[in-house]
C-alpha cells in the first residue's frame, strides 16, 4: 500500500475483503511502519483473530517470494509500481491495481466559476497535492478562461505553507524531499516547453521537502502537466475551444482514474460524466472523493478492479455453480 494515505488505503480493500472471508497480509510502503503496526493492532482490538490480519515489515525485494507463496491467492495494490502485476500475473493469481492518474476538470462556460474555482482548488490541495484522485488538468473552456484562471488563482494563494501541526496550516512540506525534487523537475519542464508559471513554482530556501502553491497556464500536450501525473501542489489549466474540445481533452490521456464536469446544467453533467468521460469515477458539480458506498477504481493504466461498496466486497471471491 501506498504512503499517502496509510491507514484509509488499507482498510478500503482489508475490511472489505475479511468480511468476504479471506485472510490479509499488509506490505506497507516503508516509510509507514508505524501506521502499518497500528493497522494490525486495530483488527485485534476490534476483535479479529490472532492472524486473520497481519503486518509484514518487510522490503520491496521480498514481496516476489511472498506472491509465489501457495497461501497467497490474489494480491491488491495502490500505488505506480506493476512489478506485482506481472509477478501475480504468472502464478495466475488475481490482482486489483489503482495506479494513480492525472485527474481532468472540466469546467465549461455555463459554470458557477466562484463556486467551480472552489471546489477545483479544494481537490487539487488535498493532502499538500498528494492524492492520486486529486484534480491535476483543469480544461477550461475559452470564454471562461481568465474569469477563471483570476478566481482560482485567489484560492491558490490562500494556501501558505506551514507547520503542519497547527491547526490553521492549510499546506504542509510533501513526504519526502526527493519526490518535491521529482515535482519541481516537472514544473520546470513545462516552464522550458512554454507554460508559464503565475503562482509559486520555486523551491524555498528552507531545510524539508516544501513546496508551495503553484498554478501553470498554457499547459499543452507534451508536457508533464498534462501527460504525467504530478504528485504535488501543481495546477494545470488547460485551455479548450468548447465543450466537445474539452472532452477531448479530458480523454487524451493513458489515465483514467478520476474526472468531474462542472456545470451550471446538472442533467447535461451526468450525461457528460456517465456516456463520455474515460474515467472509472466521474463526479459533477463536487470533486472525485473514495466513499465505502460507491465503488472505487480507474481503468486505462489507472488500474483495474473496484475496492469498496458491492464490488469491492466481491473482488476477493470465487463464484461457484452447484
Amino acid at each position: 500500500m501506498h504512503w499517502n494515505f496509510p491507514f484509509w488505503q488499507v482498510f478500503r480493500f482489508a475490511a472489505p475483503a475479511t468480511m468476504a472471508g479471506n485472510t490479509g497480509l499488509l506490505k506497507h510502503a516503508s516509510n509507514v511502519p508505524q501506521c502499518a503496526l497500528a493497522i494490525e493492532k486495530i483488527f485485534l482490538d476490534a476483535g479479529y483473530p490472532e492472524g486473520v490480519f497481519q503486518t509484514l515489515l518487510i522490503g520491496s525485494k521480498q514481496v516476489a517470494s511472498l506472491l509465489e507463496h501457495p497461501a497467497v491467492k490474489a494480491a491488491t495494490l495502490t500505488g505506480s509500481e506493476y512489478a506485482v502485476a506481472k509477478k501475480a500475473g504468472e502464478m495466475l493469481k488475481k490482482t486489483v491495481l489503482e495506479l494513480g492518474g492525472s485527474d481532468p476538470y472540466i469546467v465549461l462556460a455555463d459554470a458557477v466559476l466562484k463556486q467551480a474555482s472552489g471546489i477545483c482548488a479544494t481537490s487539487r490541495m488535498i493532502n499538500a497535492g498528494q492524492s492520486c484522485i486529486a484534480a491535476k488538468r483543469f480544461i477550461v473552456e475559452k470564454s471562461i478562461l481568465d474569469e477563471f484562471t483570476r478566481l482560482f488563482l485567489e484560492h491558490m494563494k490562500t494556501y501558505q505553507m506551514g507547520d503542519p501541526a497547527k491547526s490553521e496550516t492549510n499546506l504542509g512540506p510533501m513526504a519526502r524531499q526527493d519526490l518535491r525534487d521529482e515535482v519541481h523537475k516537472q514544473v520546470q519542464k513545462c516552464v522550458a516547453a512554454g507554460a508559464e508559471c503565475l503562482l509559486g513554482g520555486e523551491v524555498p530556501e528552507k531545510p524539508g521537502a516544501w513546496y508551495p502553491a503553484t498554478v501553470l497556464v498554457g499547459v499543452k500536450k507534451g508536457m508533464p502537466a498534462f501527460d504525467e501525473e504530478i504528485f504535488g501542489p501543481v495546477a494545470a489549466i488547460i485551455e479548450a475551444e468548447n465543450e466537445e474540445h474539452a472532452i477531448e481533452l479530458a480523454n487524451d490521456s493513458k489515465y483514467g482514474l478520476g474526472a468531474a464536469i462542472i456545470t451550471g446544467d446538472v442533467a447535461k453533467g451526468r450525461l457528460i460524466a456517465a456516456e463520455k468521460l474515460e474515467a472509472g469515477c466521474c463526479f459533477v458539480n463536487e470533486f472525485v472523493r473514495s466513499d465505502p458506498r460507491l465503488i472505487f477504481g480507474g481503468i486505462k493504466m489507472s488500474g483495474y478492479g473496484r475496492e469498496l461498496s458491492v464490488q469491492g466486497i466481491r473482488e476477493f471471491v470465487n463464484l461457484k455453480k452447484v
